[in-house]
């Protein structure tokens, strides 16, 4: 075991290699960057399958590679794509101001909105209308940062649907509605986020003023409508598909007489899963549906292109193939860490989710906690599990994926529409720059008063 796992480790060394290259080749040679990405994913992905494939053989290297990508990436990027057509048909119209107190307020409506219909679905909802807004303004990168913080993370708390791993727990027996035990900490760090947020935008926005800009409207607020309004059925269908992916492996109907989903079985012990079929037909139709109905002039509107979308396939498939060794270490060693405390499963399971996919890192804890013999607490498939350490892992998922651009799925995408739209965005360690600064206070906060 000693041996597999040293050979694990080292395989870790591609996955770093690929978050070092999304973070320094876009500042150090940004044309080569932008022009060989595909390429320079491809490379990362096979240094470690090539090696993985001569170590552990090549059936069980294919099998590795097939089911992250068929079980996870599909699904993912599916989401993500079906999000951001329907999104990119929708758009407000109306003489508003990127004032500090809209601002904070429809960042405040944004995060609540994100438990609603994911943080996937409120980040594509409200994205280009956060752009739109404050498009006059000159000092304008703080918006969308604390964008990703709130709407893109943070408001995905309160329900399954607001981000995969409480989708996950609610699989393995935790009540639909628990989530909502979370409220009081998620408010908590609102007040704070949005109070520092105010701030800063009154200084940004008073520079601006200053230097002579000013937005141009006669009466903020004005004839106020949506465009394409009808395309919110099919934001329904979506989280809809999402929540029919959470119920149906339950169902027996779905089930083979051993337990496991029937699927189409592709290599191996590789099976798509019919609830992931169901889960991408509808969200492919939904995708389809909203280009039929909707007029092509919302999309120009929407400065719509394909760009960030491409980026995002691209760079996550690598993401996702490379980081297969370091989940499998999570995997073989979370249970023998000695984490029993809940500030330990908060910072832990949530410091991991900042780099590895929060979900697979959610299940190793929750299952962590299950096996350490608990009696009282909420009673999953996985055993029971204390209350005070579910909340400590599932705000450590959740929470902390804003710590980096590739912590959670719709980070790097606000990232991209942004970019694409003239905002120059931190680099990804100036973005966890502004994340240690804004972010990690609070959470300590959050361990003092309710972790520890």
């Amino acid at each position: 075991m000693e041996e597999i796992t040293s050979v694990i480790i080292w395989l870790c060394i591609p996955f770093a290699g690929l978050l070092l290259s999304i973070a320094v080749m876009p500042l150090v040679i940004p044309k080569l960057w932008e022009k060989y990405q595909p390429l320079i994913v491809a490379a990362w992905s096979i240094l470690f399958i090539v090696p993985f494939a001569v170590k552990y053989g090549i059936p069980l290297a294919a099998e590795t590679v097939l089911e992250c990508v068929v079980n996870d990436y599909l699904t993912f990027i599916v989401l993500l794509f079906g999000l951001f057509c329907v999104a990119g048909n929708i758009t407000l119209e109306g003489e508003f101001a990127g004032s500090p107190r809209i601002n904070t307020g429809l960042l405040a409506i944004g995060t609540l909105l994100s438990s609603v219909i994911g943080t996937t679905g409120a980040s594509m909802l409200l994205v280009r209308p956060f752009i739109k807004m404050n498009s006059w303004r000159r000092r304008k990168r703080h918006i969308m940062i604390f964008f990703i913080f709130l709407i893109s993370n943070m408001g995905g708390c309160l329900t399954p649907i607001g981000d995969p791993p409480l989708l996950m727990g609610f699989m393995r027996g935790i009540p639909f509605f628990w989530s909502m035990h979370l409220f009081k900490i998620l408010v908590f760090n609102m007040v704070i986020l949005l109070f520092v947020f105010y701030h800063l935008d009154m200084r940004a926005y008073r520079k601006d003023i200053a230097r002579g800009l000013k937005p141009d409207i006669s009466r903020p607020g004005t004839n106020f409508h949506i465009d394409g309004l009808h395309n919110l059925i099919f934001v329904a269908m979506i989280v809809g598909a999402v929540i029919l992916s959470g119920v149906l492996p339950g169902m027996e109907a779905f089930q083979n007489a051993d337990g496991t989903v029937k699927g189409i079985h592709i290599l191996g012990e590789v099976t798509l899963g019919y609830p992931s079929l169901i889960e991408i037909f509808i969200i492919l139709l939904a995708a389809f549906l909203s280009f039929r109905t909707t007029n092509a002039n919302i999309r120009v509107r929407n400065h719509f292109t394909w760009g960030a979308i491409q980026e995002v396939a691209v760079l996550f498939i690598g993401i996702f193939i490379t980081m297969q060794p370091a989940l499998m270490l999570l995997k073989a060693k979370g249970a023998d860490l000695g984490i029993t405390e809940p500030y330990q499963m908060f910072w832990t399971t949530g410091a991991l989710s900042s780099f590895l996919d929060n979900t697979p890192t959610y299940l190793v804890f929750l299952t962590t906690a299950g096996a350490l013999g608990y009696k009282s607490g909420m009673s999953t498939v996985v055993g029971t599990v204390p209350v005070h350490l579910l909340t400590a892992i599932s705000c450590g998922a959740v929470f902390m994926g804003a710590n980096t651009y590739i912590g959670n799925a719709p980070n790097f995408m606000v990232k991209s529409i942004s970019d694409e739209n003239g905002i120059r965005m931190p680099s990804f360690f100036g973005y966890i720059l502004w994340s240690m600064v804004c972010l990690v206070p609070v959470f300590v906060l959050d361990t003092l008063i309710f972790f520890r």
